[in-house]
């Protein structure tokens, strides 16, 4: 068996797509289909069924992807023994994270990282919908719930809160509400409920059963710039609205309680390069948990 036909089925499982495929690996449609095909022959079986829309993992495929990404394992590790990476660390680690937690949090610190290892890139992506490790569309993820499927290293990473706020200007203006019935006499600022990730962040019930969103936008980020500018009462992140001095804690509801979780595919668990930087955000956050709290 061709580890490089390996290393294309994994191409195309995780694409989804012998096209994707071959512009993820830089290799034209026919040499990847050809490839596909002399793996089938090999293993005398079919992997993918050809569909209008793309290529779709067989029963057989489905089994053989387990074996393939324990071989990628295998491999990842044998080439980070041979090449010695040890202290000089290099290569590129993409870390996948919500907007609030990757750019009002990471992006102001991973600078320091970076300083210390100059062969290190790193690649923040701020993802505000699922995505998937196994498919590396990220090295590390940064996620709201612990995942329970796949073969997945999860450590939790930090609690953190929500809370209501409005600008001081607001506040000046408007008055607060100092109740969960008086919400409803002021504008109220929140996400779109069909683009949230996850059902834990489907959180505006908590504060108010009668919560309606006046303005409602699907980044966090966004969120708190609308609150900063007076549109509203809204419900941010603390460790985000502690960072904006012209915004005032409103007293109506009791903040909410939720975590963040550090995730990467076990695949990748033995590259040094991913060790250091999880290590590094979890250094970051051990040190500035009460910001989240």
């Amino acid at each position: 068996m061709n580890w490089d036909d390996v290393r294309i089925f994994l191409a195309v499982a995780r694409s989804g797509q012998i096209l994707g495929a071959a512009k993820r690996l830089e290799l034209n449609h026919a040499t990847v289909s050809r490839r596909i095909a002399a793996l089938e022959e090999a293993l005398r079986t079919k992997l993918f069924r050809r569909l209008t829309t793309g290529s779709e993992l067989t029963p057989a495929g489905e089994r053989f992807l387990d074996i393939a990404e324990r071989m990628e394992a295998e491999m990842i590790a044998a080439r980070s023994t041979v090449a010695g990476e040890g202290d000089d660390i290099s290569g590129t680690v993409r870390i996948g994270a919500p907007d609030g937690f990757g750019v009002a949090y990471l992006a102001p610190r991973l600078g320091a990282l970076t300083a210390l290892h100059r062969e290190l890139t790193i690649q923040l992506v701020p993802v505000p919908r699922s995505f998937s490790l196994s498919r590396r569309e990220a090295d590390i993820a940064i996620t709201v719930e612990r995942p329970t499927e796949g073969r997945l290293v999860a450590g939790k990473l930090v609690d953190y809160t929500l809370g209501l706020y409005a600008s001081r200007a607001y506040a000046e203006k408007h008055g607060l509400p100092a109740s969960k019935a008086e919400l409803q006499q002021h504008p109220l600022i929140g996400y779109v409920p069909d683009l949230i990730v996850s059902q834990s962040l489907d959180y505006a019930a908590e504060f108010s059963p009668d919560w309606h969103s006046t303005f409602a936008i699907s980044s966090a980020l966004g969120q708190a710039e609308a609150v900063r500018s007076g549109a509203g009462v809204g419900i941010l992140h603390t460790f985000v609205a502690r960072s904006m001095p012209e915004l005032v804690p409103v007293e109506a509801a009791t903040p909410i309680r939720r975590a963040y979780w550090l995730v990467y595919h076990e695949s990748v668990r033995q590259l040094r390069r991913i060790q250091v930087v999880a290590a590094f955000i979890a250094g970051l956050v051990e040190k500035d948990r009460a910001l989240f709290l």
